[in-house]
């Protein structure tokens, strides 16, 4: 008799949390640029590109959206079924309302599961992709176990079977056809490839630094741009059109190359949860000292670079000001700047109820509301959306271009922009008590109380939290709360 091993399959238990395949990759280097890759071969599908192109903030905003990806990611992969089952409802509510028709009239909707799985099998796919072309290819048991992971992660969001290949050897076919017949060159593709890398904002640890940031943007948005190209599969280059600049494939090998060696850095530095505090500049409600100190070690580097970045001025032959009388820094944005800032979250040159909706999903996300608050503060929004369309929307095209906002140069503080503001006050004063208190006030801005907002008794009122509000969004004052939320990368 011949014994014959049969590797056993992972316990349902361990396909999450720290033991998972996938909480290693999470805070490898390589993962970075995975990411990136599995993000263009989501916008080449038509249906995930279209949505993207109408509802993402991934142009005006993509920190934000970077760092709301990765702590979803975090939830939904993390040991806490609980946090799990209250995400994946949160994901479902929010595809729920992303649907509508591309450039082609085809139809799109976020809560298709077959374009939920294309999603997962990027994801998939890159994180096999990255280790092979970093020099270290996945075993079969590992590859395996990963691909059951993914699996749970669609059934934790309660998607059917089927419509992601259930064996490992049924998926790569399924992947071929998809790069071969499915995959277009989508106007997402584009943008993310030739207008994302090459106007990436700069993160918040580099605003109000432009020379700094636009010296490394320059080299490193057409690096990335090219990385990311190489290494997508060749045949959908050829079909999509995608240049082939000489030298490309040695510096995407390189790329991968230089990133797999940082797995030998201090294990504390290359925690993903560092990045999403990098991305942010702030610190959850519940920070203990050792996060509070890491934020007054983080404002006192940002502080450096801005002495650095005031030197590199100085010996950098750009032209200098006339010099005159020095002037305070203006408090108010201009009509054009604040549409550009503020109102057009999507960043396609036009406000529209996209710019909204997104307005109210990080609200939303920064709140953690559950579906009854949600649907209230989304539907305060379209009140407010309808209110300005009816005003602003001249020409009937259903949308409010930057000049029909800037000829009328409203008064946004109406009826429907005060129930925002009384809506969003009732869903951070979670214990009802008609006070925003420091910890409330932390979890919507992840900043302690401005000397100006708290009362003698260290209070947020309903009356001042509205008014600040209404005076950021009508009267486009700088430097507020809000800045960070809904003005920042």
């Amino acid at each position: 008799m011949t014994d014959t091993h049969v590797s056993e399959p992972p316990r349902p238990g361990s396909l999450f949390g720290p033991d998972s395949q996938f909480h290693r990759f999470f805070n490898d280097p390589r993962w970075a640029l995975a990411m990136v890759r599995a993000t263009v071969l989501e916008a080449a599908h038509p249906r995930i590109g279209a949505a993207l192109t109408d509802n993402s903030t991934f142009v005006a905003h993509p920190w934000r959206r970077l760092r709301n990806t990765l702590v979803s990611l975090q939830r939904m992969f993390g040991p806490d079924d609980d946090a799990r089952r209250k995400e994946a409802a949160r994901l479902n509510r929010l595809h729920a309302r992303l649907s509508g028709t591309d450039a082609r009239d085809r139809p799109y909707d976020a809560t298709d599961p077959e374009v939920r799985a294309w999603v997962v099998a990027t994801l998939f796919e890159s994180s096999v992709t990255m280790c092979r072309l970093s020099g270290q290819p996945l075993d079969q048991e590992t590859m395996e176990r990963l691909y059951a992971e993914y699996h749970a992660f669609l059934a934790a969001l309660g998607d059917a079977p089927g419509h992601l290949p259930p064996t490992l050897a049924e998926f790569w076919p399924y992947y071929d056809h998809m790069v071969e017949e499915v995959l277009e060159n989508t106007e997402a593709l584009r943008i993310i490839l030739y207008k994302l890398f090459d106007h990436l904002p700069a993160p918040p640890l580099l605003n109000g630094l432009p020379t700094v940031w636009a010296a490394g943007r320059a080299f490193a948005g057409p690096v990335i741009g090219m990385v990311t190209v190489a290494s997508l599969p060749e045949s959908f280059r050829r079909r999509a059109g995608l240049p082939e600049v000489p030298g490309a494939r040695t510096l995407m090998q390189g790329a991968y190359l230089a990133a797999g060696l940082a797995r030998f850095l201090p294990e504390n530095w290359l925690r993903t949860e560092n990045l999403t505090e990098l991305l942010s500049l702030t610190w959850p409600p519940d920070s203990d000292a050792g996060e509070l100190a890491r934020a007054a070690t983080l404002t006192a580097l940002r502080g450096r670079m801005k002495r650095a970045g005031a030197l590199l001025r100085l010996v950098t032959p750009f032209p200098v000001p006339p010099s005159g009388p020095a002037e305070d820094p203006p408090t108010r944005r201009s009509a054009d700047e604040f549409f550009t800032a503020v109102l057009d979250q999507t960043g396609n040159g036009y406000l529209d109820w996209p710019d909204l909706a997104s307005m109210a999903r990080e609200l939303s996300t920064r709140l953690d509301l559950d579906e009854p608050a949600e649907t209230r503060l989304y539907q305060a929004f379209a009140e407010w959306w309808r209110e300005l369309q009816a005003a602003l929307d001249t020409d009937g095209d259903g949308r409010v271009s930057k000049e029909e906002y800037a000829a009328a140069v409203p008064s946004l503080a109406g009826p429907a922009l005060i129930r925002v503001a009384e809506v969003l006050f009732d869903a951070t004063d979670a214990d009802g008590n008609q006070y925003i208190d420091a910890d409330e006030y932390r979890t919507l801005f992840r900043t302690g109380f401005r000397r100006t907002v708290a009362d003698a008794e260290g209070r947020y009122s309903r009356a001042a939290f509205v008014k600040d509000f209404l005076s950021f969004m009508s009267g486009r004052r700088r430097s507020t709360p809000y800045d960070p939320l809904l003005a920042g990368a």
